[in-house]
């Protein structure tokens, strides 16, 4: 005779909110596995009223699409589903169904993954005004997979969606010094971190949102929020290189703000972080940080106190260890050692570095390194005259270097 199927809705269902075992959907449910199994059966058995509640938030589906009979089945109270649909709608992401749709596979969170991480890898080289386009369409996409995925499924989505709208963020301030734009998109990434329950990706978020009032001389603002990123981070498990980037990036802020005595300390601590190491292992998105990159923001704390034969040092040191496919930091670094020379009073090796800065921005544009160029020609207003800095001014305002500026 032929096996009977069971409850084949909520094994759908289950499928595809990427719990692949019914022993996965009750450890989530915090209920036997037996419970599941029942559920599963050719006559289930109605839930609980917690535990419906708790298989419709999961699951994503009301209990007649899981297979449960509506006549004897109490569905469960959606009030916390319409707060949950009314924040969302504020801030642009899907919340969670409240009735049957057409439910994703599994396996879309691992294909919307892929292109984020493609569109990861493609920052470091393709023009910020090509990829920006294609990383908002991506979440755009994201959202309305929301609306469509439950579960893990459903988590493992909004963390990929996470990701993109950090990238997005970090283009609009970064390449296209956009903050008000940058502001509005990691807050969606924020949001959809939440919605994901990843506090590291959330730790990530709010560090870069303290750029932005550290920018603009708001040092308590970004404060305030360092001290947020911090707390997430110590809900999830950071490795050494996230704790040292938390360290940088406050450092950086603390410069901005102009006291680089605590920055330079905060650095310090984020060197005995990484040599301390750790078990954890840093996830696969935290891409823009390393040794070297720690040492290029001590050496601009350094040039910033006035420090000068040490930031020499430290920015000629991140030079030579640059990977030849980190070319927008490398901008940032021949910055910096131009406004070095600059402060020593030797315009033509400032004007060296700063024309090759400039070399490189023609091939990766970066609006950083181009501010770091710009500041170093303000300092060389005393040298105007002299032919290196013509030099400099000649190839600063060129037709292509102009345009690009101009149009971002």
């Amino acid at each position: 005779m032929p096996r009977p199927a069971g409850n084949t809705r909520l094994k759908a269902a289950r499928l595809a909110a990427g719990f692949g075992s019914q022993q996965a959907l009750a450890d989530a449910l915090g209920v036997g596995v037996r419970q599941v199994r029942r559920w599963e059966s050719e006559n289930p058995p109605s839930p609980q009223p917690d535990q419906a509640q708790a298989l419709t938030r999961e699951l994503g589906q009301d209990l007649d699409s899981l297979g449960f009979s509506s006549s004897n089945t109490a569905q469960p109270d959606r009030g916390h589903r319409s707060v949950l649909a009314a924040t969302a709608a504020v801030v642009g992401l899907a919340a969670v169904p409240t009735t049957a749709i057409t439910m994703q596979p599994a396996t879309v969170a691992t294909d919307f993954l892929a292109v984020t991480r493609s569109h990861r890898r493609l920052y470091w080289s393709v023009a910020p005004a090509t990829l920006h386009p294609a990383a908002q369409a991506h979440g755009s996409l994201g959202c309305a997979l929301l609306t469509e995925t439950a579960g893990q499924t459903r988590r493992a989505v909004a963390a990929a969606l996470a990701e993109s709208y950090l990238l997005a963020g970090r283009i609009e301030f970064f390449d296209m010094r956009d903050a008000d734009r940058a502001r509005n998109t990691l807050l969606l990434a924020l949001q959809a971190a939440g919605e994901a329950d990843d506090p590291l990706l959330g730790a990530a978020v709010l560090a870069h949102t303290a750029f932005i009032p550290a920018w603009e001389g708001e040092r308590d603002k970004a404060a305030e929020r360092m001290v947020a990123a911090r707390t997430y981070a110590r809900r999830g498990a950071p490795s050494a290189e996230l704790l040292a980037w938390l360290d940088a990036v406050e450092a950086e802020c603390e410069t901005r703000c102009g006291d680089t005595r605590t920055a330079l300390h905060l650095i310090g601590h984020a060197e005995d972080t990484l040599v301390a190491g750790s078990e954890q292992q840093s996830p696969d998105w935290l891409d823009w940080f390393s040794p070297v990159r720690l040492a290029a923001f001590k050496g601009n704390t350094q040039l910033k106190a006035g420090h000068l034969p040490q930031a020499r040092e430290t920015l000629l040191g991140v030079l030579d260890s640059l990977d030849p496919s980190e070319e927008k930091q490398a901008t940032v670094v021949l910055g910096d050692l131009a406004a070095v020379e600059a402060a020593a009073g030797h315009p033509d090796e400032a004007c060296r570095y700063a024309l090759r800065a400039l070399g490189q921005l023609e091939r990766t544009w970066y609006a950083m390194g181009m501010d770091r160029v710009r500041e170093v020609r303000r300092t060389l207003a005393p040298h105007q005259h002299e032919r290196c800095v013509r030099e400099l001014d000649d190839r600063l305002y060129g037709w292509s270097t102009t345009v690009s500026a101009l149009s971002r």
